[in-house]
């Protein structure tokens, strides 16, 4: 089990709904991956990540929402600069993403 972490460390994490707006393939990566184009609504925009979610097909992933965590500092990942971390379990050595239920909105705080 992991460490233990108190309420107040869990309130610091922005944990947002977002929507893939964008799939690019990410030649650069040491490891496959794709680079994402992800809309948090009106308040935060649109940000930039980098996701080893291979197991997904671009078409999968348009339009798909998706977790994140938006509040992380920027991670330069070769070329790009993953602005959010989108969210997945991991099973059988592949990233499953977590969704919100369907009709939550971007920009939704997990809460």
């Amino acid at each position: 089990m992991a460490d233990q972490i108190n309420w107040d460390d869990f309130a610091k994490v922005d944990i947002r709904v977002g929507r893939i707006v964008a799939v690019e393939e990410f030649a650069e990566a040491r490891r496959p991956a794709w680079k994402l184009r992800i809309d948090f609504g009106p308040e935060l925009g649109v940000k930039k990540s980098s996701a080893q979610i291979t197991n997904y097909g671009r078409d999968e992933l348009l339009d798909r929402l998706v977790l994140a965590v938006v509040n992380f500092p920027p991670r330069q990942i070769g070329p790009v600069s993953s602005e959010v971390l989108a969210l997945g379990t991991y099973s059988d050595n592949r990233v499953l993403l977590v969704s919100p239920e369907p009709n939550a909105q971007p920009g939704d705080k997990l809460g």
